[in-house]
């Protein structure tokens, strides 16, 4: 089969420490926002959840025993785990093992703000990263090309998503509207957006091309398969520079090298073991077997995105965006101490002061952003057969929080107006954001204009949320 696919050690050893690196953005999420949003005075408190669920639903460390100071604990050991890995002073089937632990044992508990399709896929890559040996073995194609697959059903499940759930895709019209709608903008997506309406057609094209037709070439001999994985990686890049998607295209890119083949000699290196070579046969069937429901998934037209169909998150079906919307609305939330004079409070990444420069953040994923962007859609209530905007179960908490001026909760801000001391009112009011124009850009400096649409949430007390 090398002589099909090409030689793999440079591949493996590029592919294990993106994959650390990866990781590492992972660990670091958890340990400067997991206790804030799921710890024991979270938004969504882990030790609840654990109560209502089994271990073998939902199979983590945390099901046994949950403190912030064991998140804590974990955090950094994944930490650590993932530099030692990055640096490549051990990469055997151990460390990959404990780092695919830890990280498992926090999805599985992480609820809404750890429902992201790049949450599995970071699982499933790190589950086939334990079959890969180190630098120091002879490698095998099989893992290698269960990675491939994985690629595969990434980007194949991207592509039928979009084609089948909105029209947009279809007509090739989608990015009117994405680049300034996407859940978290980046600096450069002012300018993708002021990009000619005939470039972004032919960028939806080019979208369909590598992912509807080009995956078919991961599993074509060399330089094919090169080919197929280089226009991929060219895809992902467009879209790290275009948007802040934590780290779904970086991952996606990690994942692209698999398809490529060394260019320089290896080592000399220690030939597997037989009882190596059964093991990795033994993942190459149990792959195969667990690849039937997604692969049905595929040609279902009732097609599922970013599903797990085990509590392992091991071949998972992935997609994203599958619709897209073609206007932005954003929930401002202010504070009073007098119901007359409010003040806004700041998000790290979410589109709030119209002259604030827009960040880069991506690979680093901001859970509380991620779903304040999502809040409009989220929950919906019928009144006299009316639908009228709900609220999470999270945001309550979170204005709660808020009212408090609890120190865990305002860390995941960029700004608190009440530094020191905690507001009297909180209320969330509902507008319309749209970018400016070259000229309005030019001539007030503005990145966004605002539309104030209706009030989210009247004014709350903390004893009207207590009583």
């Amino acid at each position: 089969m090398t002589w099909y696919f090409g030689h793999v050690w440079l591949i493996r050893l590029l592919f294990q420490r993106g994959l650390a690196a990866i990781y590492l953005a992972g660990f670091l999420g958890a340990l400067f926002q997991f206790k804030a949003l799921l710890g024991e005075r979270g938004l969504l408190p882990v030790p609840a959840f654990v109560e209502r669920v089994r271990f073998r639903d939902a199979p983590s460390l945390f099901c046994w025993r949950y403190s912030d100071r064991l998140l804590t604990a974990v955090a950094w050991t994944g930490i650590a785990l993932s530099a030692i890995a990055l640096s490549g002073l051990y990469e055997g089937a151990a460390l990959w093992l404990v780092l695919w632990a830890l990280y498992l044992s926090i999805v599985n508990v992480g609820q809404t703000f750890y429902a992201f399709g790049w949450e599995s896929m970071l699982l499933e890559a790190g589950f086939f990263a334990l079959f890969l040996g180190t630098p120091h073995t002879e490698p095998s194609l099989i893992p290698i090309l269960c990675l491939r697959w994985m690629l595969f059903r990434t980007e194949l499940g991207a592509g039928l998503i979009k084609l089948r759930h909105d029209a947009c895709w279809r007509d090739l019209t989608c990015l009117y509207y994405h680049y300034e709608t996407q859940p978290l903008p980046n600096p450069a997506s002012w300018y993708f957006h002021r990009l000619p309406k005939f470039m972004h057609r032919f960028a939806v094209l080019f979208s369909h091309f590598v992912q509807v037709i080009v995956p078919f070439g991961l599993f074509a001999p060399q330089p094919f398969a090169s080919i197929a994985g280089a226009l991929i990686v060219f895809h992902q890049l467009w879209l790290i520079v275009s948007g802040n998607y934590a780290w779904l295209n970086w991952l996606t890119v990690v994942l692209g090298v698999t398809a490529f083949s060394d260019w320089i000699a290896s080592p000399p290196l220690v030939p597997r073991s037989m009882l190596n070579d059964g093991v990795l046969y033994l993942l190459g069937a149990a792959t195969i077997v667990l690849s039937i429901r997604p692969a049905l998934n595929l040609f279902s037209k009732h097609q599922l995105m970013n599903y797990s169909y085990n509590p392992f998150h091991i071949v998972n079906t992935y997609g994203a965006f599958g619709s897209v919307t073609k206007e932005r609305y954003e929930i401002v939330i202010e504070g009073s101490d007098d119901l007359n004079q409010w003040r806004e409070y700041g998000f790290k990444a979410r589109p709030g002061d119209v002259q604030r420069t827009p960040p880069q953040v991506a690979p680093y994923h901001l859970r509380l952003d991620w779903l304040m962007w999502f809040l409009p859609f989220s929950v919906t209530v019928r009144k006299n057969g009316i639908a009228l905007p709900g609220y999470e179960v999270w945001f309550i908490r979170f204005v709660r929080r808020l009212l408090e001026n609890d120190a865990a909760t305002t860390k995941l801000l960029r700004h608190n107006p009440f530094a020191g001391r905690a507001p009297k009112f909180i209320r969330a009011l509902y507008y319309r954001y749209r970018y400016t124009t070259a000229a309005e850009r030019k001539e007030r400096g503005t990145w966004w204009h605002r539309e104030l649409i209706d009030v989210y949430l009247p004014p709350v007390s903390l004893d009207v949320l207590t009583s």
